[in-house]
């Protein structure tokens, strides 16, 4: 009559999907020319992961981040989480279809791995951009978004793929169905 619980052969190729948004979401952040901040008014002053500029209407100045060593650390640590992370994605795959639950710990030990340098990343932006800029207002905006919307996404994925080795039977679909009623 009823299942009951999750249609985990579904779930297989869901896990994978989450992890491509997340390699887009990295991209994303990476890629930006702007939008990690802005000044109050968006008017003034942003920056990206790469160079701020200063300026108004058409006249802006734009100089490199990567002169400072912290720019380079973070530049470093998010294009190192975006290469483990897509690795991470392709043992998915391979997990996925033979549902191999040592690639499984794998998958979840490099995730775990991506979140660690991608939140180091993420914490020393916001510091030494505020360091090096000290007037005014500045909001991290929708490039930054993305980037800490790639690595919860992560996380999220990192605790699925430590749990799923328990579940070998219901992936593979080997794993008696259970029934909240009976009519017998």
């Amino acid at each position: 009559m009823f299942r009951c619980g999750i249609a985990y052969p579904r779930c297989r190729w869901i896990i994978p999907l989450l992890l491509v948004f997340a390699i887009i979401f990295d991209l994303i952040a990476i890629c930006a020319q702007s939008g990690w901040v802005e000044d109050e008014n968006a008017k003034s002053h942003y920056a990206s992961m790469w160079k701020h500029c200063r300026g108004r209407n058409d006249n802006w100045q734009c100089w490199s981040l990567q002169d400072n060593s912290w720019a380079q650390a973070v530049a470093a640590l998010m294009i190192i989480g975006l290469i483990l992370l897509i690795i991470a994605f392709i043992l998915a795959i391979v997990a996925m279809c033979n549902i191999n639950t040592g690639l499984m710990i794998a998958v979840a030990a490099f995730l775990i791995l991506v979140v660690i340098l991608q939140v180091i990343a993420l914490i020393i932006y916001p510091v030494k951009f505020n360091e090096l800029i000290f007037e005014g207002t500045y909001y991290y905006t929708w490039a930054y978004g993305f980037a800490w919307g790639a690595t919860i996404i992560c996380i999220g994925c990192a605790i699925i793929f430590c749990c799923l080795p328990n579940y070998e039977d219901e992936l593979s679909g080997a794993a008696k169905v259970k029934y909240i009623y009976s009519s017998q």
